[in-house]
């Protein structure tokens, strides 16, 4: 039950988080972007491994701009950020 709860937390505060303005997200969005695999990996201990694999890849299809950032970052590239 705590992990529904803690299911249901999460995607509340992404729901949040998305509706601020971009130069506010980063915050916020980080610590939901480190708290996600701590998620993920708890739903596959505690439910099976093909839901944490469904998990992941909602979270990724969530999270698809900031990783295409980080990837960019990573070769040397200077992407642009929003306003």
């Amino acid at each position: 039950m705590i992990l529904l709860w803690a299911s249901v937390l999460w995607v509340i505060a992404a729901t949040i988080v998305a509706l601020l303005p971009m130069r506010i997200q980063y915050v916020p969005g980080i610590v939901l972007l480190l708290a996600a695999p701590v998620l993920i990996i708890w739903i596959g201990i505690e439910v099976a491994w093909w839901a944490a694999f469904l998990s992941l890849l909602a979270f990724v299809s969530m999270f698809r701009n900031p990783f295409r950032y980080l990837y960019r970052r990573a070769r040397g590239e200077r992407p642009e950020v929003p306003k």
